[in-house]
């Protein structure tokens, strides 16, 4: 059934928004600064491909206020206008009752986008 939910969500805009992440994460790691960024980028990208089955935890060894730091800078560079494309893919899915299992995952999504530093996705 997970591999059913993934394929119709790759048609639900799962397509596009990993798109949007792997683009972002290149475009982040052409600068050294920004390679930490880009690294998350496509963390979140591979997640946004084939997220049915998968989630994220708190990392036990998380580095405190340098995630918490990196996580701001984050929130700046990119992460509010990601998590308002998985806020606008979530409204458009559910709108429909059928589609609603994939609009949470967006949901779920934009709430990492907004934060990923700290995070692990298994």
């Amino acid at each position: 059934m997970k591999f059913l939910g993934n394929i119709i969500w790759l048609l639900f805009g799962g397509l596009a928004v990993a798109v949007e992440y792997f683009v972002s994460g290149v475009l982040l790691c052409l600068t050294i600064i920004g390679i930490p960024f880009g690294l998350q980028a496509f963390k979140l990208g591979a997640l946004a491909i084939w997220p049915f089955g998968r989630e994220s935890r708190r990392m036990q060894e998380s580095n405190g206020c340098l995630s918490l730091f990196m996580n701001v800078l984050w929130f700046f560079i990119g992460g509010v206008w990601i998590c308002l494309t998985h806020l606008l893919f979530g409204l458009l899915c559910c709108v429909t009752i059928i589609a609603i299992p994939w609009g949470m995952q967006h949901f779920k999504l934009a709430g990492l986008a907004l934060a990923p530093f700290g995070r692990e996705i298994r």
